[in-house]
């Protein structure tokens, strides 16, 4: 028996609602909230929530004295056409070297890593 259910997962961020905004773009989804913390209810009924962190360091991927600490890997039907557009929301390619890969790393306009992942 679990002790325990997974609520949210929560990115700290400088600007909550500018990286839920981002991410809305990506999954779809209602951006709910102000201020400190912000909730993206995404289709399906889950939460990705993100909290403001003054001095937020982003992590710098792949370095291994800096962990990347999470990643998103986000499941997406035609990558040329997904990477084009979170490309466009703000995301920065992480690693170009190997485009036969089933999928491709980016950092969201935070820093945080993630992962668009051909299904």
């Amino acid at each position: 028996m679990a002790l325990a259910k997974l609520d949210v997962v929560v990115l700290d961020c400088p600007d909550p609602r500018a990286l839920a905004g981002f991410y809305a773009e990506v999954l779809g989804g209602t951006v709910e909230g102000e201020g400190d913390w912000v909730d993206l209810k995404v289709p399906g009924g889950r939460t990705l929530a993100f909290q403001a962190a003054p001095g937020h360091v982003p992590p710098r991927w792949p370095e291994a004295g800096h962990s990347q600490q999470f990643h998103l890997d986000l499941t997406v039907e035609d990558l040329d056409a997904a990477e084009q557009g979170v490309l466009a929301l703000g995301a920065k390619p992480l690693d170009t070297a190997d485009r036969s890969r089933g999928f491709r790393v980016y950092a969201d306009p935070a820093g945080h890593p993630f992962c668009l992942c051909a299904c």
